[in-house]
């Protein structure tokens, strides 16, 4: 017992420790045997192939039988079953071929229905296949007319037609398997919904790209297979997008369903390089009905309505808060609001979305009329700011006036969201904007201005003896230091108007004036000229070289001044009102009025010679008004009064 035991246990042993092999020979033996399977298995594969392959050769003998069989009188019906079955066995190789159309060799195991490129072997049993079915339809077409009695009973074989609904079939099932896979990319959408929509899409995409790069040449022209497939891929993916359409959508998933609807599937595929001109895209229409598409975008649109109107009001009350509890914010040492880079950042973003999702880019003046409410708020808002008289008000309107650039800069460049009225009822509030800005930060200079020039055409004025224009040049000097925070394209801007503003006061108090005497006259002119020059070289060293057709204006109408003779006075005033369209028969009058050596017969002859020799086309006169904004009511009591009506 124990020497059988003893055997028991070494025999154990013996299991258990089994003697060990050479790792080499292991590996050797290995190899062998997969490359045995290897190549067992590509030698079946080829085997399959050799048989799918010879689909139109059998095809073409099949029908060879088939005439030889019913050229007899009376056809064997063993043979005539037998050449049925050999036929039902061709359609069936024909249909695994044409299948097999998106499903390359090394993924015939896998059970993923990713779009992948059929290889060369495959398309070649394909377009044996394809062949074996335009010979079997030239053989439907043969039998027909013949007497019913002599057509073989699966006459007409139909193979076309069965071809195109296998093509349904295969379409419906791949786009069905892409809404409930997780495509590539796809999962950083955040809904089911998208992610369903994007991996039908792509799957499209994928599929329409193989047929025109390989399956394509597979068929004969005739066949259109392009068309044919990029018509039942549409027709099944729009049936698709409609269902979900009509389960009712959150308003981010109807955004995404009109993006692919209006944008993708038109622009990214139909519109593929390698698709452009392959395809008939205006046969196709959109993906969803007008009725569905209007109700979608409507949702859409009033959802981002809602939105972008809470984003702007949101945006405003955050900087309002700040003009109160904070100095405004420093960048380059410039006064600075984010507000319009704010709102603009909200505007773009909407609007790009937008011209993506909705057709009718006319529809997006829905969203950019918020736009202009926020700007009447806006504008509103600054002006109650400015009343207040709060302490940091200056500080505050440097910013905002850096925003209003921002904003007209944004406006008048955006094209196709804005209607022309649109842009003109919200450049006209930024104008507002600007000048309650202008008139905060230049309130003490516009002061200055007045007491300063109420010396102007005196007696001090005119020897020299008041240095009117030198003192309020100085005392302009100085409070433009208080402008050094405010950003150089704002304060450029604010200097321009600023120098108008100065000459226009100038001039309205020279029309206001009496010279009497020609050596009044002629010595007015002299000091205007000096006058003038001071006050181009003050606002030409600050920048304001735009501006300076002021000096040019304000020289004419010195030249009118100083000119005794009515026949050169009236060619002066001619070519002023030429530069200057609105200089208007009031404002003509008015200038008139300082030459006390005219006549009334003068003063009619020049009104009548500037009238007739007025620009009969404005619009070719590019010098900005002025004269509009000098106010001369009063000369009307006063023609009257000397009777110079013409």
């Amino acid at each position: 017992m124990r020497a059988a035991g003893g055997e028991e246990n070494r025999e154990g042993e013996r299991r258990r420790l089994p003697k060990l092999k050479n790792p080499a020979k292991i590996w050797k033996n290995r190899k062998q045997q997969n490359h045995k399977h290897n190549a067992d298995d590509e030698l079946d594969r080829e085997e399959e192939q050799q048989r799918e392959e010879q689909l139109e050769e059998v095809s073409r003998k099949l029908i060879l039988r088939e005439e030889q069989l019913f050229s007899q009188d009376s056809p064997c019906e063993l043979e005539v079953d037998q050449l049925q079955k050999d036929f039902e066995a061709l359609r069936l190789q024909i249909s695994m071929a044409v299948h097999n159309t998106f499903t390359s060799s090394s993924s015939f195991s896998s059970s993923s229905s990713s779009s992948s490129s059929p290889s060369s072997g495959q398309l070649e049993v394909l377009r044996s296949a394809v062949a074996s079915i335009q010979q079997q339809e030239v053989q439907d077409r043969r039998w027909t007319g013949s007497l019913e009695e002599q057509v073989p009973e699966w006459r007409p074989q139909k193979f076309q037609s069965a071809h195109h609904g296998l093509l349904q079939k295969m379409v419906e099932s791949r786009l069905m398997k892409a809404s409930e896979e997780d495509c590539g990319g796809a999962e950083g959408l955040s809904s089911p919904v998208k992610r369903q929509v994007c991996c039908m899409g792509r799957r499209v995409k994928e599929d329409l790209l193989t047929v025109v790069r390989t399956v394509k040449d597979c068929y004969p022209p005739q066949v259109d297979i392009m068309n044919l497939y990029a018509g039942l891929y549409h027709q099944n993916f729009s049936s698709r997008l409609t269902e979900l359409a009509a389960a009712g959508l959150e308003a981010d998933d109807c955004g995404y369903l009109l993006f692919w609807t209006n944008h993708c599937y038109p622009h990214d595929i139909l519109n593929h390089e390698e698709l452009q001109g392959n395809i008939k895209t205006a046969c196709l229409g959109s993906l969803l009905l007008q009725d569905q598409l209007d109700r979608l975008e409507d949702q859409y649109l009033s959802h981002k309505e809602d939105k972008v109107k809470l984003w702007l009001n949101a945006a405003l009350r955050r900087d309002e808060q700040s003009w109160t509890s904070s100095a405004p914010e420093l960048i380059d040492q410039y006064c600075f609001s984010p507000l319009a880079v704010d709102v603009i950042q909200v505007m773009d973003s909407s609007l790009n979305e937008l011209s993506c999702v909705i057709r009718d880019q006319s529809k997006a003046q829905r969203i950019t009329a918020h736009l202009e409410i926020f700007l009447s708020s806006y504008k509103k808002s600054v002006e109650e700011f400015v009343k207040g008289n709060h302490r940091n008000v200056c500080s505050v309107i440097k910013a905002q006036l850096v925003c209003e650039l921002q904003f007209r800069d944004y406006i008048t460049t955006m094209t196709g969201s804005l209607s022309e009225e649109q842009r003109c009822r919200c450049v006209n509030t930024l104008s507002a904007l600007k000048d309650c800005g202008y008139r905060c930060l230049t309130a003490p200079i516009h002061t200055q201005l007045k007491v300063c020039f109420t010396h102007l055409w005196t007696s001090v004025w005119l020897d020299g003896s008041l240095p009117v224009v030198d003192s309020l040049l100085d005392s302009l000097n100085q409070q433009l230091m208080d402008l050094t925070d405010l950003k150089p394209d704002c304060r450029q801007a604010l200097l321009s108007v600023l120098h108008q503003d100065v000459v226009l006061k100038y001039v309205k108090r020279m029309m206001k004036s009496r010279m009497k005497s020609r050596e009044q006259q002629v010595g007015g002119a002299q000091r205007m000229i000096e006058d003038t020059r001071k006050f181009n070289e003050f606002f030409n060293e600050r920048g304001c070289s735009e501006s300076l057709w002021l000096g040019e204006l304000l020289c004419s109408l010195a030249e009118i001044v100083r000119l005794q003779d009515p026949g050169s006075i009236q060619l002066e005033m001619v070519s002023v009102a030429r530069r200057f369209p609105d200089l208007s028969d009031a404002h003509v009058s008015a200038l008139l009025s300082l030459k006390t050596g005219l006549t009334a017969a003068d003063v009619r002859s020049i009104r009548r010679s500037v009238e007739e020799n007025r620009l009969a086309d404005v619009s070719t006169n590019h010098n900005p008004l002025f004269f509009s904004k000098v106010k001369v009511k009063w000369i009307n009591n006063k023609i009257n009064q000397m009777g110079l009506k013409t």
